[in-house]
């Protein structure tokens, strides 16, 4: 075991592959809600962070990579989003039985129409956070034939908004609590709250 995510700094920093993965987990998680993609990106960001306070050869790891792992994760999570809504798009009378018989897939894609077709995505940006709400939004959005024009938007904003703040969290936690796993979980708790907190101002609002 690493006594401390500074000393993952070393293997991330090994080559691009730390992207790669996030970028897999962050698309299959609208698929599979239970992919700790929120638990990656915060560790490779505060592991990014151990790197630019180290020097690796005389020079330290530059801040730029955060960007990476920010576009990366950002990309990625739009690209999810866009197969979810492919798929349920075409996903036929089947689809729509499974979720006519879901009250919570019905008011949630109720809630999802109403707010895109009043032009704001504030809906779709909040579900990003919530646990399980990017797959739910998505797929209704996909079932419901909603304008991709009308959906993706909002969906890259709220891509970029997600990974941005997990980044930061991982980044800035590590800065002001050192590279230890102490500094991990209380940005992971953090994440964990911001979903907590969507995912209560999204059952608050009406239908």
């Amino acid at each position: 075991m690493f006594e401390n995510v500074g000393s993952l700094a070393a293997v991330i920093a090994a080559g691009p592959w730390i992207y790669a993965m996030v970028a897999l987990s962050v698309l299959l998680d609208v698929f599979l809600p239970v992919l700790p993609s929120g638990v990656l990106v915060i560790t490779a960001a505060t592991a990014a962070a151990a790197g630019s306070n180290a020097a690796t050869g005389g020079v330290p790891q530059e801040v730029p990579d955060i960007l990476v792992l920010i576009l990366s994760a950002a990309t990625a999570s739009l690209l999810g989003d866009l197969v979810a809504y492919r798929l349920a798009w075409r996903g036929g009378e089947r689809l729509d039985r499974a979720i006519a018989r879901s009250r919570r897939l019905t008011t949630a894609q109720e809630r999802l129409g109403v707010a895109l077709s009043r032009g704001g995505g504030a809906l779709v940006i909040l579900a990003r956070f919530a646990p399980a709400g990017r797959s739910v939004v998505s797929l209704c959005a996909g079932a419901a034939h909603r304008r991709a024009r009308d959906f993706l938007p909002w969906s890259a904003l709220a891509g970029l908004s997600w990974a941005a703040y997990s980044v930061a969290l991982g980044y800035f936690g590590a800065q002001w609590l050192g590279t230890t796993w102490l500094a991990t979980g209380v940005s992971l708790a953090a994440l964990v709250l911001a979903g907590a907190g969507a995912g209560y101002v999204m059952r608050r609002q009406p239908a």
